[in-house]
C-alpha cells in the first residue's frame, strides 16, 4: 500500500487561499471567506500536509506547507487583532510582515529551481507577488493590484501541480507533465 502525497493537501490549500485573497484585494470579496480558508485551509490543512511532508523525507515540502501554513494563520490573526482593535497593525507593519516572506520566499524560490519548473513558476510569481505587495504597502498601492494579479497566477500555477500530482497518478502516466530542473 502507497502513501499519499501531502502535496496535494497542500497546494491545494495554498492556491485557494492565495487566489481568494487576491479576489478580496481586487474587491470582488469580502474578507470573511478569506479569513476562514486563511486559518482552516491554508493554515491548518497546509502545515498539516506539511508535517506529512516531514513523515516523507521531503525537507523541500515540509518547510514550505508549514512556513505558508503558519503564514495564513500569522495574516488572519493580524486581521482578527485589527478588527477588535487589540494590537492594530498600519500598512507598514503589514509591510514589514510580508517583506519578511518576501525574504523567506527567496531562498524557497532558489531551492525550487532544483525540483522542476511547475515549481519554479509557482515560487517565482510568489515572489514578484510578495515584491509587488511590500512596494504597495509602503508607497504605491497600485502595486497591490499588479501583485493580486501575478499571485492569481500563482495560485493556478499551484493547483496546477496539485491536478498533476493527481491526475498524473490515477493514469500512470504524464498527463499534466512539470517541467524539467532548471539546476541539476
Amino acid at each position: 500500500m502507497k502513501n499519499g502525497n501531502p502535496a496535494v493537501v497542500g497546494l491545494a490549500g495554498f492556491g485557494l487561499t492565495t487566489l481568494l485573497l487576491q479576489f478580496h484585494n481586487l474587491g470582488w470579496l469580502g474578507l470573511g471567506p478569506v479569513l476562514a480558508m486563511g486559518i482552516i485551509f491554508g493554515g491548518l490543512a497546509q502545515m498539516i500536509a506539511g508535517f506529512m511532508e516531514q513523515k516523507m523525507g521531503n525537507n523541500f515540502g515540509f518547510s514550505a506547507f508549514v512556513a505558508y501554513g503558519a503564514f495564513w494563520i500569522g495574516l488572519g490573526i493580524i486581521w482578527i487583532l485589527n478588527h477588535f482593535k487589540i494590537y492594530e497593525s498600519n500598512h507598514h507593519d503589514v509591510g514589514f510582515f510580508l517583506g519578511a516572506w518576501m525574504l523567506y520566499t527567496a531562498i524557497m524560490l532558489v531551492a525550487s529551481m532544483r525540483i522542476h519548473m511547475a515549481m519554479f513558476i509557482t515560487f517565482l510569481t510568489l515572489e514578484i507577488g510578495f515584491i509587488g505587495l511590500v512596494i504597495g504597502h509602503f508607497g504605491d498601492s497600485v502595486f497591490n493590484t499588479i501583485a493580486a494579479v501575478d499571485l492569481i497566477v500563482c495560485a493556478l500555477a499551484a493547483w496546477y501541480m496539485m491536478a498533476g500530482i493527481i491526475i498524473n497518478d490515477l493514469a500512470g502516466k504524464t498527463v499534466l507533465p512539470m517541467g524539467k530542473k532548471l539546476i541539476a
